[in-house]
């Protein structure tokens, strides 16, 4: 039996616990079966952080993140906190989680299954095998960049502004997770960013370019301009194996490549830190969903993407590959099935609840077992 690992649970919002109790099935099912223990600590985030605690992250929920072996996220934000202030909007915990954590790297898959082909809006055969890894740096560029605020300027209007920036070494190691895992894939990187309008994308593109023709010279590097990946990934997504782009880009990217899948419901997301001395890396798993607020409580959550987020932290926090392997191969089989959840209804399907999705999972988790 594996030993303990120590997890931080955090529901959040929304859809967040919802999806997030079908994880802890699954984590439970691990540990009757004595496969793996897990320490498992449950803390607030977001929205019901601020109800309770007047803030979207205490110090007291930093410091146990920071202690983790791995924190599974489920969502934040909702229309009931629209009008806070903004330092105080559930979204700012989520970002103050990925930055003290020093979360630079965010992994978020874009992976069709054979039986979601037709929940796709593009052509089945533009989006059949595709299996795309977009790498966004996560604590750098326009989100945290210096200067930033609202200012009133003296004939009385006002001026927004977000500084876009990056320093080689963000750039480098961010590149270096790129590199490593498109070596374990296709061995191709494209990077991504805007070096014809911003200074900040051509540090960027000579900086993966460096990186690339001194310590990677076996992968294949591209170069290319965000517009132009995000027609591309429209048109030839298949032309891609791994991306790596910038914080602002990234989160653009990733989410039109999510729906080329179908459903943002079922996408999982891993953001890692360096790696210390013994190996172990910080690490926040969370599905690319939001909140979902106008289907909260009604049990029509997708968990799936939650349960793949759950699978990529056996992957790459436990080093437990053939458990990761397990999880995501019965949620394919449970899609095999024909059950559905609401985001991915098809005709012919059998609509289920988010409960009914997690025991189907289970079930074919016992099969392959």
């Amino acid at each position: 039996m594996a030993a303990n690992r120590k997890i931080l649970s955090l529901p959040g919002d929304g859809i967040g616990p919802e999806v997030m109790t079908q994880v802890g099935r699954v984590l439970e099912w691990f540990d009757k079966r004595r496969i793996a223990s897990f320490d498992v600590s449950e803390g607030l985030v977001g929205g019901v952080s601020f109800d309770k605690y007047g803030t979207p992250l205490t110090d007291e929920t930093m410091k146990r993140a920071q202690e983790c072996d791995a924190v599974l996220l489920g969502a934040v934000g909702g229309p009931k906190w629209d009008n806070l202030p903004f330092a105080q909007k559930p979204e700012r915990g989520l970002l103050r989680l990925r930055k003290d954590m020093e979360l630079f790297a965010n992994l978020r898959p874009a992976l069709v299954f054979d039986a979601l082909i037709g929940a796709s809006t593009l052509k089945p055969e533009v989006v059949e095998g595709l299996d795309i890894l977009i790498i966004r740096e996560l604590t750098g560029g326009t989100y945290f960049g210096e200067p930033r605020g609202i200012t009133t300027l003296p004939d009385g209007t006002r001026r927004g502004v977000n500084t876009q920036v990056y320093t080689t070494p963000e750039i480098i190691r961010v590149g270096r997770v790129a590199f490593e895992l498109a070596r374990k894939r296709n061995n191709k990187v494209c990077s991504v960013e805007k070096a014809n309008v911003m200074e900040s994308g051509v540090l960027w593109r000579e900086e993966m370019q460096k990186l690339g023709d001194t310590e990677y010279k076996d992968v294949e590097l591209s170069h290319m301009y965000a517009d132009n990946c995000a027609m591309q990934l429209v048109r030839n997504p298949k032309q891609f194996d791994v991306i790596v782009t910038d914080n602002l880009f990234g989160d653009l990217l990733s989410d039109c490549a999510a729906m080329l899948t179908g459903s943002l419901g079922m996408l999982p997301s891993a953001s890692l830190g360096a790696a210390d001395s013994s190996g172990r890396r910080k690490a926040l798993y969370e599905p690319v969903h939001g909140s979902a607020p106008d289907i909260a409580g009604k049990g029509a959550a997708n968990p799936l993407a939650c349960i793949l987020s759950m699978a990529m932290m056996l992957r790459y926090s436990f080093d437990m590959k053939e458990e990761a392997d397990l999880v995501e191969t019965a949620v394919k089989n449970a899609l095999a099935t024909g059950v559905r959840t609401a985001d991915i209804m098809q005709p012919g399907m059998k609509r289920i609840s988010t409960v009914e999705m997690g025991n189907v999972v289970l079930a074919e988790i016992e099969k392959l077992s």
